[in-house]
């Protein structure tokens, strides 16, 4: 056990279990175990920090952070809001601690908005009332309960243009960077702040150790400020979080929703969070994302790229654990994967979760062992305690059948990429993946536009279809494990309006599979003190599993005008045949023994892309299309 004392503690590299030299009480103060003296020492035992602070004890403070940037042009920096609550001891002992923060745009809740119509040239097509999202999805609540009895101080930073905080909300750029950097600068004596009655404050009480945490939109935050370099960011755990905004509201060219939410951009989540006082001074800025964002090419440009981090991962100096689910259609996987690729590029200590959820963290499934990771992952990087976390298996991935599995890296160390051509069936119907390619008659279908969803074309694999293209393979001998990024290549022409072409990756076979969504077990389970309003428990979930003829891998989709660059619209010359190249979003699925795996091509995806008018005709030139597949290793034996 280490007791570290408020006076003498330090945070060079602490191994668990070593004594620290001259750690002693202050005088007229007792360590735990004494029967007075209100004093608490920070108590570390087996490599975590243990919880020896009261939770209903703790001290409240709210600040505005002054920052560098003027979003909203009034002359004035824009300030965002911070509420903190630490452990008593950092006023009454001296103590100090390091602090986690979750910020969000999200805590003052969100406004009715409406998005952007996705029917092309239809007069009935209207602007319709977006979902609401799930504020209660993105809360977990437990980081005050569980965190700063072990001595953390915990904080909620409103976004700019949120809440309590000025300026304007602007959907990630520079700006909101500056918002989330400018937390950790005044935690670290760089930035000015106020209380609400105006008296400047400092925070006497901090380390200048700062972890971030958080969610969506909430962990999209924390890769904004680590994309800064910001001295004192030390650990984030980003969960279903973005690093391109580009890659969730386009791909490849091509204008592409999250999922649940078609038809919104930039400029409507933008006036969703607009929360602030006065927001009426932000309608000029939100007009302006508007009339830039581009809703008809798609092009990657100047707007995306100020909303892009993957670039700026070699100024990251805080570790990363990067969380995300398979089956999230909202906030892609391609976000995190990138991101992961960057951070290893750069050389940024990280760890990897794959679970087979949707837009969610693993917290109420895997409990102990995300409790267990996060507050190792914290005491290293905050606290500088040796406790080994860095040292363990880098990656935790969930399998299809809920199994969990650990690697050294991701995809897992052996995968390989084999390709698979996509060959025509006899007489129109479906046609064959496999190995070698076999070259036949071209193949051709109609763009259904908004008439069908992609669900919908894909029952009835093994007939024809006038709405799309489906190349299978054989019952499979063997599991075959696709994890990564999977790649299609098509010879194709196009003649009509649709530009989009899709490709879906598909697992045909009755079976249990799970959905994605959770549902509640029964069985509660506690993590931290509690306090009134919260007993610091929560009921377990389990993934829901369905019995379905088939389950979508993966997807993926391209602008055809944007062939060779995402950043540049080319036309299509009607009847020309050209190759295109494009990515399926990544994933980590296993297809068993028995099923057949299959590639379907169509145009319109309904529930993603813009709906052009029906009647776009693909002709597919077979056999020299193909499929890359990243397999694990030895799964290749399952093709032959």
């Amino acid at each position: 056990m280490i007791t570290i004392t408020a006076a003498l503690l330090t945070l060079t590299a602490l191994p668990a279990g070593a004594a620290v030299p001259g750690a002693s009480a202050p005088p007229g103060q007792r360590s735990p175990g004494g029967s007075s003296g209100g004093y608490s020492a920070l108590t570390v035992r087996g490599g975590e920090t243990q919880p020896v602070f009261s939770r209903a004890d703790a001290v409240t403070q709210t600040v505005d952070i002054e920052t560098t940037a003027d979003s909203d042009r009034d002359g004035v920096r824009d300030r965002v809001q911070m509420r903190i609550m630490r452990p008593k001891e950092t006023d009454t002992a001296g103590l100090k601690v390091p602090v986690i923060v979750e910020p969000s745009p999200y805590w003052a809740g969100g406004n009715p908005v409406t998005n952007h119509p996705v029917d092309i040239d239809d007069a009935r097509a209207r602007a319709f009332a977006a979902p609401q999202r799930d504020l209660a999805a993105v809360f977990s609540g437990y980081y005050d309960n569980y965190f700063l009895p072990r001595g953390y101080a915990v904080a909620h930073l409103d976004s700019i243009g949120t809440g309590g905080s000025t300026g304007c909300p602007t959907s990630g750029d520079r700006a909101e960077q500056a918002g989330a950097k400018a937390a950790v600068d005044w935690l670290n004596g760089r930035a000015r702040g106020w209380a609400p009655d105006g008296t400047p404050v400092r925070a006497d009480w901090s380390t200048g150790n700062v972890g971030m945490i958080g969610q969506s939109y909430n962990g999209t935050l924390p890769n904004m400020a680590a994309a800064t370099g910001v001295p004192g960011l030390k650990a984030i755990v980003p969960v279903a979080a973005i690093s391109s905004w580009y890659d969730y509201y386009r791909a490849n060219g091509g204008v592409v929703a999250p999922g649940g939410f078609q038809g919104e951009d930039l400029d409507v989540l933008a006036k969703y969070v607009l929360t602030r006082e006065n927001p009426e001074v932000c309608a000029k800025v939100i007009e302006e994302i508007e009339a830039t964002q581009d809703r008809e090419t798609g092009d990657y440009g100047e707007v995306w790229a100020a909303r892009d981090y993957v670039g700026q991962a070699r100024k990251v100096r805080a570790a990363v654990m990067v969380v995300h689910g398979v089956n999230d259609w909202n906030v892609k996987v391609k976000n995190s994967v990138q991101w992961w690729n960057a951070l290893k590029e750069a050389g940024v200590p990280r760890k990897l979760w794959l679970h087979q959820g949707d837009h969610a963290t693993p917290f109420r499934w895997r409990l102990e062992e995300w409790l267990r990771q996060t507050h190792r992952w914290f005491d290293r990087y905050l606290y500088g305690i040796r406790n080994g976390i860095e040292r363990e298996p880098r990656v935790d991935v969930q399998q299809a059948d809920g199994t969990w599995e650990t690697a050294r890296d991701w995809p897992v160390p052996g995968t390989t990429t084999v390709p698979l051509s996509l060959n025509a069936g006899p007489s129109g119907q479906p046609g064959r993946l496999g190995l070698l390619p076999r070259h036949g008659a071209t193949q051709s279908f109609t763009d259904e536009g908004k008439t069908r969803t992609a669900e919908q074309l894909l029952a009835n694999e093994d007939a024809a279809d006038p709405g799309r293209l489906a190349y299978l393979t054989r019952p499979l001998p063997a599991p075959l494990r696709v994890n990564g990024t999977p790649k299609i290549t098509l010879r194709a022409s196009l003649d009509g309006r649709s530009p989009y072409l899709t490709a879906l990756l598909v697992d045909y076979g009755t079976a249990a599979r799970p959905t994605g969504r959770r549902t509640d077990t029964g069985e509660r389970v506690c993590y931290g003190q509690g306090v009134p309003g919260d007993d610091g428990c929560t009921t377990r979930q389990a993934l829901e599993t369905a019995t379905a003829p088939f389950k979508i891998i993966t997807r993926g989709w391209l602008d055809a005008r944007n062939r060779r660059d995402p950043a540049r619209t080319e036309p299509i010359s009607p009847g020309r045949t050209y190759t295109f190249r494009w990515d399926f979003e990544p994933t980590d699925y296993t297809v068993e023994s028995g099923h057949r795996l299959g590639v379907i091509v169509l145009s319109t995806d309904y529930d993603y892309t813009l709906r052009y008018p029906a009647g776009t005709k693909v002709t597919v030139e077979p056999g020299v299309s193909r499929v890359l597949l990243p397999l694990a290793r030895g799964d290749r034996k399952a093709l032959r």
